[in-house]
């Protein structure tokens, strides 16, 4: 009788088992990875780190789970990144490239595996494996800083001080071009002097720049978005430059971290009597900057719009339906559908009813609003 017993149990352990292997254990079932991955550039920059935060706000009732990781700056730890993703079985990748054509190695690797690639807010250059692209009108955000530095200009031979994003970022060559757009026919009749790139002085009677014009410039101007490099460029000009190359001078800074970087550092030149700054994001320290008079503006691009954009393109995929797009970006190999949303200049004029009004930030985070 005992070993009736004994057998019994043994075939029901063994029934049992083929049971679960036949199936998903409620464990495992909870175990599933994430059906949505996102890398973003790097966890030091406050923009990047505030994307996150909106990411997560935005999916937190969805019934779709996400994962998010950092490249930290690094095109080798992006691609394992997303190598890590696709071992937890993501469906979709929203991925904002360190280099733009560094990542076309990680979005042929995800899309290998049958995933699908949104490009956030840089573009992925040189590839094919390129799904979707939602991003803000870049040659847009360069405009709208150029025009802020003709409007508060007057007379002529105004000292102008160009720099750029990181020439491995195809947004900073848009950003350059929609800036020259504005600025160039100001420098050919004298409102602007340039003084920081002999490249641009030689092509500034050009209203259009060739892609390689422009790297030309921008390797000159570059600040690898560094705010360290943004600062040792600007006490490097200053520097070269002689007094008369200063006085009331105006700057074109690519965003809000080099901004900030380089304002202190003309700042502190008792040969700059004043100066007009651009910037963008509307990182929280450039607003308080704004408001104490150290930066002059920032091209406001609501992350919040941004996100959404990605999130919804992502569940369409995710539904089985086609996303909306509003038009296309070659990169270099195809025209990738886009998604684009507009951007706003911030000022001192405008901050309470474009920053605080809006909810985008609380006024308790800043001091000296009226």
């Amino acid at each position: 009788m005992f070993k009736n017993r004994k057998i019994m149990a043994i075939v029901v352990v063994f029934l049992m088992g083929i049971t679960l292997l036949a199936g998903c254990s409620p464990a495992e079932e909870e175990s599933a990875g994430p059906e949505i991955g996102i890398v973003l550039p790097t966890r030091d920059e406050p923009r990047w780190v505030q994307d996150e935060t909106r990411f997560n706000a935005a999916l937190e009732d969805s019934d779709y789970s996400v994962e998010i990781l950092f490249s930290q700056g690094s095109s080798a730890t992006e691609l394992t990144n997303v190598e890590s993703l696709l071992t937890r079985g993501i469906e979709v990748l929203i991925i904002c490239p360190q280099d733009g054509d560094a990542a076309a190695a990680a979005a042929e690797a995800a899309k290998a595996e049958g995933v699908t690639v949104i490009s956030y807010d840089r573009l992925i250059t040189g590839t094919e494996a390129v799904d979707y692209y939602v991003t803000f009108d870049s040659i847009a955000v360069g405009a709208a800083q150029g025009q802020y530095l003709v409007d508060n200009a007057t007379g002529t031979g105004n000292p102008l001080y160009l720099y750029a994003g990181a020439a491995s970022d195809n947004n900073a060559f848009l950003f350059f071009e929609g800036a020259w757009n504005v600025l160039q026919p100001k420098i050919a009749d004298g409102t602007f002097v340039i003084k920081n790139s002999s490249e641009a002085v030689n092509l500034q009677d050009n209203a259009e720049l060739t892609r390689d014009e422009m790297g030309r410039i921008i390797n000159q101007v570059t600040t690898n978005w560094d705010f360290n490099e943004a600062k040792n460029k600007a006490e490097s000009h200053l520097t070269s430059a002689g007094a008369a190359d200063k006085g009331d001078v105006f700057i074109l800074a690519p965003n809000d971290g080099t901004a900030r970087s380089i304002a202190d550092t003309f700042a502190t030149d008792g040969d700059v009597s004043s100066f007009i700054i651009t910037g963008q994001d509307a990182e929280i320290a450039s607003v308080q900057y704004i408001i104490d008079g150290t930066q002059s503006m920032t091209v406001f691009k609501d992350v919040r719009t941004l996100v959404e954009d990605s999130i919804d393109m992502a569940l369409a995929v995710l539904d089985g339906n086609t996303p909306d797009t509003t038009g296309s970006y070659n990169n270099g190999v195809t025209d990738v559908p886009a998604k684009q949303t507009e951007v706003i200049v911030v000022s001192q004029d405008n901050v309470q009813s474009a920053l605080i009004d809006s909810e985008y930030y609380e006024a308790s985070e800043f001091t000296g609003l009226e």
